[in-house]
């Protein structure tokens, strides 16, 4: 079947390239073109932010994301943004994320089109299921801090704003094709037929990948489709998208020891068993399987000269499983006692394969309204969210069974998680002239979230809870001149906790808390023709914030706590300069201290005499925040030897930090800087159609290095033992060519 749906969707690509190029042939200009343009902006608008709105903002535009689709994941495209992080267990392929600000993926807003992307349960983008997501992107913008009021869970260290494909005013088609390291292999199309003069347009592009990973078992084959539809009247656009995404990779989360890397930096034990004579094998099915599928419509009416209606309705559909094999685990663990086989019973344990599925469903809806009239600016606006989740284990293999099978799997848990999100937000640009302005975000949050059913660590989950949330935000923008501005903002942001922090914590029978934020950010920003520099100085103080213990689940999650009390202060710097036509140089800082007040750190001591854990609490004061680096960096040397040839050098940055809270040295992430190098040309062919070339040679210095790492602990705190320590070791110096053709 998968076969077949290549072909299918091969097929319609070719089909879809072929139109845009005839028609390509023959531009027309039609009267929706500048209708188009404005409802385009007009269905984001909600969620982003422009020169008025005194947020601190980047904004990517089609050419800047067309350049880096080199970089098959969006954390590593966003690598080079100020106070951003770009980590992966499998290098720069398969299960990618980032940190903003030292603030892991599940508290970063994402959203398509105004559309929340991350996942309700785990509150996290895994980029992987969608593969070259910016390839399908207009415009892509990174708002660091509270990010303005939208759908979905509040951002406690950025925002990230996707505008899909706008209609263009011309047909046009762009097909691309890529090699790299690790046997990597990329292809897309892209092409549109234009506004018609009827005013119906078509865009899709298609994008795939296969690699056979950095590390060992890390393969993946990652396809996605997005198409979409639209009608642009005089005063009227409905438009239809859908995307949809489809991977499957290797496992690649359990990392490993120091000295294991150091010998063999692409080891991986995710699979490993020994036979029945010692010998190490291997589970060659080892892998993580998902498929995304989003369905969006959307309206936009323009009333009169005032007031602009928005409507969006969003259905997506997740499916997937992890195909898994478990060495030497007990039969009771996978409630398999009644299986009563001789030789499993008297053993107690055997080999197992694991699949674990969930299955989930989202259906959103969202309207607002804009009104603009002389020195206001107003949207209102409401999203809910229905979430449906099924979370089932099978057993469908055992070494000494013949009970089960693929045909005939036994069900050891299940549980299913019903989310109902109702968020409610009012926004205002008020001018009191022509330089000063008042911005005001209003936001309220109802949350009701119930999980049922049993799971594999714990046997009874029956957790019921409803959140209620105020989000405010005010702010200051002041127009020094045309070219620069000064910019207050303070607000306060709240966030419900994940599946994960729930069910860990029922399992312990620990509390957990929703976190809250107050965000107070200051800015300076002068953009010239050859000169912009931008400062930004923040203060973002939490109550209950959710932080990595340092410790992991058996999935590759992060175990999180809450800490009473914790901040984040920094300055962001960034500028560039124009020197001469054929250099210019830029570059970003970012200086912080992220540190918890007076963290209590509690942990394992021994066991009683019936081996029941005993626990311990040390007192140490102010630490150091989880994955928190004090400084960040990143610097761009770009050089235009002649028209249509760009060469450039990148320098990345990150200092020290620690995977756990307790700021002790065995726990310490060593600093890291990487060099990398890229060059671009592009020749011009007849009837002004282009064929570019592209290189890229990351880690030129062959660095080794280690952006994320996990912690267990032993039982003596004074001796600081450490029985347990992984690593996810990143590549040395790896490469990547690239050629598009846009007609």
């Amino acid at each position: 079947m998968q076969k077949i749906f290549n072909r299918r969707i091969l097929a319609l690509t070719a089909l879809m390239l072929a139109c845009a190029t005839t028609l390509a042939q023959q531009p027309k200009e039609t009267h929706h073109d500048s209708t188009a343009r404005v409802l385009e902006e007009v269905i984001i608008n909600a969620s982003r932010a422009d020169n008025k709105t005194p947020l601190t903002t980047t904004t990517l535009r089609r050419t800047e994301l067309e350049e880096g689709k080199i970089v098959p994941s969006v954390p590593y495209m966003l690598n080079l943004q100020p106070s951003v992080e770009a980590t992966g267990e499998n290098g720069m392929v398969g299960n990618t994320t980032m940190r903003i600000r030292g603030v892991d993926a599940t508290r970063i807003n994402v959203n398509i089109n105004g559309i929340t992307l991350n996942d309700p349960e785990s509150q996290s983008v895994y980029w992987v299921n969608i593969p070259n997501l910016a390839g399908m992107a207009q415009s892509m913008q990174i708002q660091r801090g509270m990010g303005a009021s939208n759908g979905g869970g509040n951002s406690f260290g950025g925002s990230i704003n996707l505008q899909t494909l706008n209609a263009n005013s011309t047909p046009y088609a762009r097909a691309d094709i890529g090699l790299g390291s690790w046997n990597t292999r990329q292809y897309g199309i892209t092409a549109g037929t234009g506004i018609g003069q009827k005013g119906f347009a078509f865009d899709m592009a298609y994008n795939g990948m296969t690699t056979d990973g950095f590390i060992r078992g890390g393969k993946g084959d990652q396809q996605s489709v997005f198409m979409s539809g639209g009608y642009y009247g005089d005063r009227s656009l409905l438009k239809a998208v859908v995307i949809l995404g489809r991977q499957m990779t290797g496992v690649c989360w359990d990392g490993a020891d120091s000295a294991t890397l150091d010998n063999d930096p692409t080891y991986n034990s995710d699979g490993m068993y020994y036979d029945e004579v010692g010998n190490v094998r291997f589970y060659n099915k080892e892998s993580d399987n998902y498929k995304q599928q989003h369905y969006q419509l959307y309206y936009s009416y323009l009333l009169n000269d005032n007031w602009t209606l928005n409507a969006a309705l969003d259905y997506t559909h997740g499916f997937g499983y992890t195909d898994r094999y478990k060495y030497n685990k007990k039969w009771s663990k996978y409630g398999m006692s009644a299986l009563d086989t001789a030789n499993a019973l008297y053993a107690a344990k055997s080999d197992f394969i694991l699949n674990k599925f969930m299955d989930n469903d989202a259906y959103t809806e969202n309207l607002s309204a804009r009104f603009q009239k002389g020195p206001m600016t107003l949207t209102i606006g409401e999203t809910g969210l229905y979430f449906g989740g099924a979370h089932y284990d099978q057993v469908v293999w055992t070494k000494d069974s013949n009970s089960v099978s693929d045909d005939h799997p036994f069900t050891y848990d299940s549980n299913y998680a019903v989310k109902k999100d109702l968020t409610l937000y009012a926004k205002m640009n008020y001018d009191f002239s022509s330089r000063s302005n008042i911005y005001a975000d209003l936001q309220f949050r109802l949350v009701d979230y119930n999980i049922n059913g049993s799971d594999e660590d714990y046997p009874v989950i029956d957790y019921s809870n409803t959140f209620r949330f105020f989000n405010p935000k005010l702010g200051w923008n002041y127009l020094l001149n045309d070219n620069s501005r000064l910019y207050v903002v303070a607000g306060i942001n709240h966030r419900e906790p994940t599946r994960a922090d729930i069910k860990d914590a029922v399992g312990s029978g620990a509390t957990i808390e929703p976190e809250s934020m107050l965000d107070i950010e200051m800015g300076y920003a002068n953009n010239t023709d050859k000169f912009s520099y931008h400062a930004n100085g923040y203060a973002m103080i939490y109550k209950d914030q959710l932080t990595p213990t340092g410790m992991i689940t058996e999935s590759g999650y992060a175990l999180m706590e809450n800490v009473a009390k914790s901040y984040r202060l920094g300055i962001e710097l960034e500028g560039g300069y124009r020197f001469t036509r054929w250099f210019d140089l830029s570059g970003n800082l970012t200086l912080s201290t992220n540190k918890i007040v007076d963290y209590n750190y509690v942990y394992c001591n021994g066991a009683d005499s019936n081996w029941n854990a005993t626990y311990d609490t040390l007192a140490l004061g102010t630490t150091d925040l989880a994955f928190s680096p004090s400084i960040i960096g990143a610097a761009v040397a770009a050089f235009h030897p002649t028209k249509g040839w760009t060469i450039q050098l990148t320098g990345k940055y990150v200092g020290k930090q620690y995977c756990d809270n307790t700021s002790r040295e065995p726990m310490a992430q060593q600093p890291y800087f990487l060099l990398n190098f890229s060059t671009s040309y592009t020749w011009q062919l007849s009837n002004d159609h282009e064929l570019q070339l592209q290189v890229l040679v990351n880690n030129i210095l062959n660095n080794k290095y280690r952006t994320n790492a996990w912690a267990s602990y032993g039982y003596d705190w004074d001796s600081a033992v450490v029985y347990s320590r992984g690593y996810f070791q990143q590549p040395g110096t790896n490469w990547a060519v690239r050629m598009v053709l846009t007609l």
